[in-house]
């Protein structure tokens, strides 16, 4: 059997198949972002510059240099357990990491910004103006990455610590925490500019240092609030726009609220294997873990606990390190 081989194409030729190709209409996606996609989306930062060189909180502050030392290696097996996880259920992007960015915190990407996802385009991302000075260069990082991506980025004139401080209820509704990283006057300016309603919480605990930490969304009609920890007036506020489902400040502590919902499961941080059985910390793992299954079995959702200890060391949890790109987790609906 004999093969014919046929001679290339001529310039003329070429050049008539390139503008034949030119002329065809082109198959748009219908999508410009992922906040647009019928599909959860979230946004990860690969620990490439984390550190804990600048002790920037107070669980940071309570271990001495050595201590809080992290074990790269393991840093970065206990991320991609997570990143896997989380990318079989969902598009993850990865942030980049600049070259010498010496950015010690940038994996912790819920505090680069939130995305507006109430707004009809879904097309605007707010990027944070860090009170924390180790992590003010993290504002330059994430508005190219965003731009890049052809969102409408805006930073705010007053310090703003991101989605760790804005947690969306439902529609325009939001909560925003203020007080020890964002400012009270950042949520006016938000409602001002973005047609938002931002139910306004003030934190003071300098351990529970962003609103994650005490406020967690588990469904659009539900919300976890450690309400020991704010004012009366401010709970009566809350019961306005969701169902509070009470914590206590040491189940806030141990860092139930500080979880990622996807449509089925939600995601938590537990170190409870590496703790001393019996011990006190053992005990408070172990009571903050039940209380998060019971809640989500009575919701129809599972738990899933991820080991995040080397994370620990920056006083970090499991919700610091996933901002979302949009909401679509919360549009199942589970129960009646």
């Amino acid at each position: 059997m004999s093969t014919i081989l046929k001679a290339p194409p001529t310039a003329p030729d070429r050049l008539s198949t390139t503008l034949e190709a030119l002329s065809r209409p082109r198959t748009l996606s219908p999508w410009r972002n992922p906040t647009q996609l019928d599909h959860p989306s979230f946004l990860l930062c690969f620990p490439f510059s984390f550190s804990t060189e600048v002790p920037n909180n107070p669980w940071m502050k309570d271990l001495d240099k050595e201590r809080r030392r992290p074990d790269f290696k393991r840093s970065a097996v206990q991320f991609l357990e997570l990143y896997r996880y989380l990318s079989s259920e969902a598009l993850v992007y990865v942030l980049p990491t600049p070259r010498d960015a010496h950015l010690q915190d940038l994996v912790y990407a819920a505090n680069l910004g939130v995305v507006l996802t109430h707004l009809d385009d879904k097309n605007t991302v707010v990027i944070s103006n860090f009170t924390s000075e180790p992590r003010r260069g993290e504002t330059r990082v994430g508005v190219d990455f965003f731009r890049q991506m052809g969102y409408e980025v805006s930073v705010p004139p007053t310090k703003f610590e991101g989605e760790a401080e804005l947690k969306h209820l439902f529609g325009n509704v939001y909560v925003g925490g203020y007080g020890i990283r964002s400012e009270e006057e950042t949520y006016a300016w938000m409602e001002k500019s973005f047609g938002m309603q931002v139910v306004k919480l003030r934190l003071t605990d300098p351990y529970l240092y962003h609103l994650d930490c005490l406020i967690f969304p588990i469904t659009k009609e539900n919300t976890l609030v450690c309400t020991e920890l704010l004012e009366p007036e401010e709970v009566l506020e809350l019961e306005k726009v969701t169902n509070i489902i009470h914590v206590s400040a040491e189940e806030a502590y141990s860092g139930i609220c500080n979880s990622v919902r996807l449509p089925k499961v939600v995601l938590n941080s537990s170190h409870l294997h590496e703790l001393k059985k019996g011990s006190e910390d053992y005990q408070h793992e172990l009571q903050k873990n039940r209380k998060l299954e019971d809640i989500a079995a009575n919701l129809a959702l599972e738990v899933c606990f991820f080991n995040l200890s080397e994370y620990h060391k920056s006083g970090a949890l499991l919700s610091c390190m996933v901002m979302h790109l949009n909401r679509r987790a919360y549009e199942i609906a589970l129960t009646d």
